[in-house]
């Protein structure tokens, strides 16, 4: 079953929306592979140390970030929905096997259509309440969900 594309509403959801001029399988191999998700998926000097990938529903997506400083940021979740090569539903509201996570944040959605030659790349990230989502926001979603997808591309071009 797929579900549809969820009703934005701006007090709670931030969105990126952008047409990248590579193409939707590949797009969809960086997202799902460990070893390439962690070229691009976060915005450089940081990096991503360490990163599981159980692509099915209840399945673990598990980063490590690391801060130019040496800091590590563990960040783990399940995918709620995947549909090759046209989204991923993800969440840290929820551990693999669908477990209650403690401290929930956003649940997130990547939507993928054919565009040309290219993509129409769509992420949306939900969020419980104006607080989480200003906090979000504030951390730089824009500017490094933005920075991330640049980085994905480029990465891709070079493959």
């Amino acid at each position: 079953m797929t579900f549809p594309l969820p009703q934005i509403d701006p007090d709670l959801d931030l969105v990126l929306d952008r047409e990248i001029d590579v193409p939707v399988d590949l797009v969809w191999k960086v997202w799902t592979t460990p070893e390439h998700l962690q070229h691009w998926f976060v915005p450089k000097p940081w990096t991503i140390t360490d990163c599981t990938i159980d692509l099915r529903p209840g399945g673990a997506f598990n980063t490590v970030m690391r801060s130019p400083e040496g800091e590590e940021f563990p960040n783990s979740g399940c995918y709620l929905e995947v549909v090759p090569h046209e989204r991923l539903i993800f969440t840290d509201t929820l551990l693999p096997g669908f477990r209650p996570a403690p401290a929930p944040f956003f649940t997130a959605g990547l939507f993928l259509t054919p565009h040309g030659n290219g993509t129409r790349y769509k992420a949306i990230a939900l969020h419980g309440d104006s607080a989480a989502r200003q906090k979000h926001e504030e951390m730089g979603f824009h500017d490094g969900w933005g920075t991330v997808v640049s980085q994905m591309v480029d990465y891709i071009k070079a493959m």
